[in-house]
């Protein structure tokens, strides 16, 4: 199984399931910027402890995934994952969590159709944002060069408002004008 084809397979069972969610991380960044390899697939869901099982349920004939660490998601670190039997591939999960701007990039998601299955994803503006706080984190050329990819790629597209707030808010305006001045 490629990842493209888990990519569908994953985006189906979260659209089967009525689970609210958006791709993020690299597979979000390969549809706004300059695609590239990666090892594993990102959502941000919403869910609660009343919809653990359903999620379970929704992945567990090909995957191997744990009640346990599903209903620990709803903890800090807000993730839990899936690990995919047929390719050995890894789907992370993400509670929406955190500070006001995680909230407001989940509700800024954008609905699309991605290798012609529909998919909430995260905008272009937010995943380039996601990447430079991420750097911020753990600095890795890798997150840089994806941010500035979305903004070759996107950059007509993107609201530039929008991304100078965020930056200031979440500490990363330095790192935005430089991948603006590239």
């Amino acid at each position: 199984m490629t990842e493209s084809e888990l990519l569908v397979d994953c985006l189906r069972r979260l659209e089967l399931c009525g689970i609210n969610y958006m791709l993020v991380g690299s597979m979000a960044g390969n549809y706004w910027g300059i695609p590239r390899s990666t090892h594993d697939i990102d959502f941000v869901i919403e869910y609660n402890e009343t919809q653990v099982n359903t999620i379970v349920k929704a992945f567990e004939d090909h995957f191997f995934i744990q009640p346990i660490s599903v209903a620990s998601g709803l903890r800090p670190p807000h993730q839990f994952n899936a690990l995919d039997n047929r390719s050995a591939l890894k789907v992370d999960f993400f509670q929406v969590a955190g500070d006001e701007y995680e909230f407001e990039r989940f509700r800024r998601r954008k609905r699309i159709t991605l290798y012609d299955q529909p998919a909430w994803i995260a905008t272009g503006e937010d995943v380039l944002l996601h990447k430079l706080r991420w750097h911020k984190i753990s600095p890795t050329d890798r997150q840089l060069t994806d941010a500035r990819g979305i903004y070759l790629v996107s950059g007509s597209e993107l609201d530039r408002s929008y991304l100078e707030h965020w930056a200031e808010q979440i500490g990363v305006s330095d790192l935005l004008d430089s991948v603006l001045k590239d």
